[in-house]
């Protein structure tokens, strides 16, 4: 019989499939400033859990998050203002100072009536009391990254208020001539606290808290002791009733 032809036997190769994976935006990253342990973890645990956000780094005082701010440029930096050593809004402008454009967001347990103002003026893109709740937190910081300033609506119409009513040069309250640690000391003065409880509070020695103490009357106009307290008391009554 004749040879059979041979057969080429062919494999059947089957189509591949290539996953095409989406990445996933990138994170935001995030830097918060607070003495308070606690509170630095509570906002960690809240903001992690935002698809967007991310805390890459905590530092309890300014010297700490200058520290880590050597090594990590975070998107957004979110500090309180009562902190040891440095005040909170001369820490804003040192660190403006060395490292220009970065956002910051000041998250305080003090009225923004009293602050907001001076912390927009010293560089910080927003302000927000620590009793707004996570929610407008989020709002706060999203705002910022989209190039606005952040403050509440009240804030924001008594920020417009005082533009728009012109005032006549030398009209301004001479509390404006405090500087920012003498603006802190008068208010924690006009709440009832001693040179002691201040002292503890602002991580000061007693003696330097004193000093300010005179400064605040120089500046004022007021005569002893008595005369500021009673000042400040009336100066914070009148201004938490705006």
């Amino acid at each position: 019989m004749p040879p059979r032809p041979k057969t080429t036997s062919s494999k059947v190769v089957k189509p591949t499939t290539t996953t095409v994976v989406t990445p996933s935006p990138a994170k935001r990253q995030l830097m918060l400033v607070d003495d308070h342990p606690m509170m630095r973890a509570g906002l960690s645990q809240f903001i992690n859990q935002q698809p967007d956000l991310h805390v890459a780094a905590e530092a309890g005082n300014p010297v700490e998050a200058f520290e880590k701010l050597k090594t990590l440029r975070p998107d957004l930096v979110l500090t309180d203002i009562t902190m040891p050593g440095r005040s909170g809004i001369e820490f804003i402008k040192d660190l403006l100072a060395v490292y220009p454009g970065q956002l910051i967001l000041v998250v305080s347990m003090h009225d923004e009536a009293f602050y907001a103002e001076r912390v927009l003026q010293a560089g910080a893109r927003g302000y927000i009391m620590k009793e707004a709740g996570g929610e407008s937190l989020l709002v706060a910081i999203r705002q910022i990254f989209e190039g606005q300033v952040y403050v509440s609506q009240k804030m924001s119409s008594r920020i417009l208020e005082n533009l728009s009513s012109r005032k006549p040069r030398g009209s301004e309250s001479p509390i404006t001539r405090l500087s920012n640690r003498e603006f802190e000391i008068f208010q924690m003065i006009g709440r009832g606290l001693s040179t002691r409880e201040i002292a503890a509070q602002l991580h000061l020695s007693g003696k330097t808290v004193e000093v300010h103490r005179g400064h605040i009357k120089e500046k004022l106009g007021l005569k002893d002791a008595t005369a500021l307290v009673h000042q400040a008391i009336r100066w914070l009554e009148a201004e938490g009733s705006k």
